[in-house]
């Protein structure tokens, strides 16, 4: 009962992220301003719990989470034959850069910290 609880809060929150984008025109996801929101919230106890269990729920089960998307695949396979090598470029280019900036982000934060202690 506390993981359906737990759903039903995880569905708030993004409904909530949904009004605030289209009230204040953001330019981010619904779904992304709703995780915004329960973050502050994860603070309380009560509801840190809640949302555990749905996302404990949610862990145990990911692989069933994978099965429209290789449903997907196998419905476009035609697609991908045709679009496969520059799909698989571009999924490479784009996790390369992807780690580049992280890894900058983390090297660039951790000199600024230690100047602050120098």
């Amino acid at each position: 009962m506390q993981a359906l609880t737990g759903f039903t809060l995880l569905l708030i929150f993004q409904a909530l992220g949904e009004a605030l984008v289209r009230v204040f025109n953001l330019p981010l996801p619904g779904p992304v301003a709703g995780m915004v929101c329960l973050i502050p919230a994860l603070y309380w106890p009560r509801l840190r719990h809640t949302v555990e269990a749905a996302a404990n729920f949610l862990l145990n089960n990911l692989s069933l989470l994978f099965v429209p998307v290789g449903v997907g695949v196998m419905t476009h396979l035609d697609l991908l034959s045709e679009f496969g090598l520059r799909i698989g470029f571009i999924l490479v280019v784009s996790s390369v850069v992807g780690i580049a900036v992280t890894a900058w982000l983390l090297g660039h934060t951790g000199q600024s910290k230690e100047d602050e202690h120098v």
